[in-house]
């Protein structure tokens, strides 16, 4: 029967915990597994405080990065994205907009530059309209965005049926 034995973890380990954190192993899986394969260290008070003091060091940055997520999340939301695209029959799209698109006119537009694959959009827009796209800050953080698609030159208008006798009295200017 083997003793138990403290280490500190250096890596994650499936089923075990988390790098950093202090665990109760078996002296034998401590011994030949953990420490030769660098997973874990002996829990010794020096290696503990030094584990602690990265601990809350990376829990600084954490928070750090978290106010910078939140501030950039409040520049998103509810930004307006337009763009203008050649269409087809029915509104649709010749090609059409994808997550390169709205991160390339999102960091034209508010000079913030967003990783494409954190904007989420299920397929890419193949039809005109307004769309509400979600960008993923953290986990818990996701913006919203507004990307409208619109036809070339504008919302087609309705054109004046044209007439066989030439131009009307209003199309002639006056002198």
């Amino acid at each position: 029967m083997s003793a138990k034995m403290k280490v500190l973890l250096t890596n994650d380990v499936e089923h075990l915990g988390k790098a950093g954190e202090l665990k109760d192993v078996s002296g034998g899986f401590g011994r030949n597994y953990l420490i030769p394969k660098g997973f874990a260290v002996l829990a010794t008070r020096g290696q503990i405080r030094q584990a602690e003091e990265r601990m809350s060091a990376q829990r600084r940055r954490a928070e750090v990065g978290r106010k910078d997520a939140q501030a950039l999340a409040a520049r998103i939301n509810g930004v307006s994205l337009h763009f203008s695209v050649k269409v087809g029959e029915q509104d649709r799209l010749y090609g059409s907009v994808t997550n390169v698109d709205i991160a390339e006119k999102l960091k034209a537009q508010i000079g913030i530059e967003i990783d494409r694959r954190k904007i989420d959009l299920e397929d890419p827009i193949k039809r005109t309209g307004i769309y509400a796209v979600k960008v993923q800050l953290l986990s818990d953080l996701a913006p919203v965005l507004n990307v409208i698609v619109e036809p070339e030159g504008g919302a087609p208008e309705a054109e004046a049926p044209a007439t066989e006798d030439g131009p009307s009295d209003s199309d002639i200017p006056e002198l």
